[in-house]
């Protein structure tokens, strides 16, 4: 197959990227603009393989997007390119709305064009991948507020929507859009929604590492609020795992959630990094005592969890890393890839983007 990878070169679609890359014999073509978040050197590896192409494209450009689907004749789309954090929507909620809702729009307009193209059977065989979040769903009942016999419910893929911040408003509005081309147009349509993912190559303004590299560097590791915020962890190679099951055997029109069956607060997330750090690292102090409370951010969801047994029980897929193993392992990266944080910390990562030679 020849795949196109919208925000390949971010930290989950670069994932995607390597797994394609180094376990099928497909072709990727990754359509990223580079913005901040858009890191070359998480694709260091597979850059000189004759199977991977990279096109640095603004998926609200319909022109440059017309120009790549016709130069490369794809047969089928993975669409990744989002602006995902929760606190940037916040405070400059327009960008969202412009990337994840008019760029989504742009590029469903230039596959569906493409699309009208293609030969009968090569039109059945095609899809759109679109690629999402869990947090569409707003938020589920904590542990705190209901009573110890209660089962504590989960998000199904047919969970209602209610976002409640304008990253995952946006993200919304992008499923809505990719449901009605399939019904609308017929463009056959897949959907998955994530929990959180984490992993190496993850930038330094989400949680894991943020909470890393402070703790090295001896900074303050701040927590919102009491830090009782529950999410559920995805491995990062085990969601490119999913992510390629689903493109390549999921069923035009479903949808699929993928979660990592490991609901964690966040208070203990930081804790558990600290403790790893003790060990890997250690110094005259606990990590711990660099554990500071700030103010929550408004709206801020108390708990996510995701029922990903359709997944397991349609394509066979479950995650292999526990948190425990996962979280070792990105550590240890960290520890072991002190350039790449290094690069991405004092911005040099951006000069090829920005044309500047090193």
């Amino acid at each position: 197959m020849k795949i196109l990878i919208t925000g390949g070169a971010g930290f989950i679609g670069s994932a995607v990227v390597r797994h394609i890359i180094a376990n099928t014999q497909d072709s990727v073509i990754n359509v990223d603009k580079l913005t901040y978040a858009g890191n070359l050197e998480s694709l260091a590896t597979v850059n000189d393989n004759s199977r991977y192409h990279f096109e640095q494209v603004d998926i609200c450009d319909h022109a440059e997007l017309k120009r790549v689907f016709a130069t490369y004749q794809p047969d089928a789309v993975m669409h990744l390119a989002a602006e995902s954090h929760v606190d940037r929507s916040i405070t400059g909620p327009s960008d969202f709305i412009q990337t994840n809702i008019v760029g989504t729009y742009t590029l469903l307009e230039a596959t569906r064009e493409y699309w009208n193209t293609l030969t009968p059977e090569a039109k059945l065989a095609f899809r759109f991948h679109h690629i999402s979040t869990d947090e569409v769903y707003g938020d589920l009942p904590h542990p705190d507020e209901v009573s110890a016999t209660t089962n504590l419910p989960l998000f199904t893929e047919t969970t209602a929507y209610a976002p409640s911040s304008p990253y995952s408003a946006s993200k919304a509005s992008s499923d809505h859009l990719v449901r009605a081309w399939l019904r609308t147009y017929g463009l056959p349509t897949v959907i998955t929604n994530c929990s959180n993912n984490y992993g190496p190559y993850h930038f330094p303004e989400k949680l894991i590492p943020l909470v890393i590299l402070n703790a090295l560097e001896g900074k303050s590791l701040p927590i919102y609020g009491k830090g009782d915020q529950i999410r559920d962890w995805l491995y990062v190679e085990d969601h490119a795992r999913a992510l390629y099951k689903v493109v390549t055997e999921g069923k035009v029109g479903e949808t699929y959630n993928i979660g990592g069956h490991n609901e964690k607060q966040n208070l203990e997330v930081v804790q558990t990094i600290c403790t790893i750090l003790d060990v890997l690292v250690p110094k005259n102090n606990p990590y711990a005592d660099q554990i500071t409370y700030v103010t929550d951010r408004p709206g801020h969801d108390r708990r996510y969890a995701i029922d990903a047994s359709k997944m397991s029980k349609e394509l066979n897929w479950t995650p292999v890393e526990t948190f425990e193993t996962g979280l070792r392992k990105t550590i240890q990266w960290y520890l072991d890839n002190q350039l790449w944080c290094q690069h991405v910390q004092d911005g040099s990562y951006q000069r090829e983007r920005l044309g500047i030679n090193a």
